[in-house]
């Protein structure tokens, strides 16, 4: 679980003007996996967008790549039955390893499948924090 969890922050994260490496990126999810940002519309209600792992690197990579966009995991819980856990990752967001501060922090609640033999990624839906939503306590904060 751990080298799943350091996999998917590690593909997205580095330089700007730095390529992802978009196959490690497929590889880490199931087939039909999907990612899923939660974020307030124009009128304040929170809607999210589906997206498949390809929408993702479509929609996200030019943003990463063109930026520079660090992402690390702050704090994790953990609940597992079987072959399913869930996961909630505390996560920073950074243009730059170099920056004081974060320019944003949420939680990524993570989906996860173990085959037998490795773990996947079902699901990444997230949702960032705010001064109106701060990261509870009990996941960080």
């Amino acid at each position: 679980m751990d080298a799943i969890m350091a996999a998917v922050y590690d593909v997205i994260s580095g330089p700007k003007g730095q390529k992802r490496d978009w196959d490690r990126m497929r590889s880490l999810f199931v087939p039909g996996a999907r990612l899923i940002p939660a974020h307030a519309d124009a009128g304040g209600i929170t809607r999210t967008t589906m997206l498949s792992v390809e929408d993702y690197i479509k929609r996200a990579g030019p943003t990463l790549e063109g930026q520079g966009f660090f992402e690390r995991e702050t704090h994790r819980t953990v609940e597992r039955f079987g072959a399913i856990a869930q996961v909630f990752s505390t996560y920073d967001s950074r243009h730059a390893t170099t920056d004081a501060e974060p320019f944003q922090r949420g939680i990524n609640s993570f989906q996860l499948l173990f085959d037998g033999q490795r773990w996947w990624v079902v699901t990444i839906y997230w949702q960032a924090a705010s001064a109106e939503l701060p990261i509870p306590k009990q996941y960080g904060g």
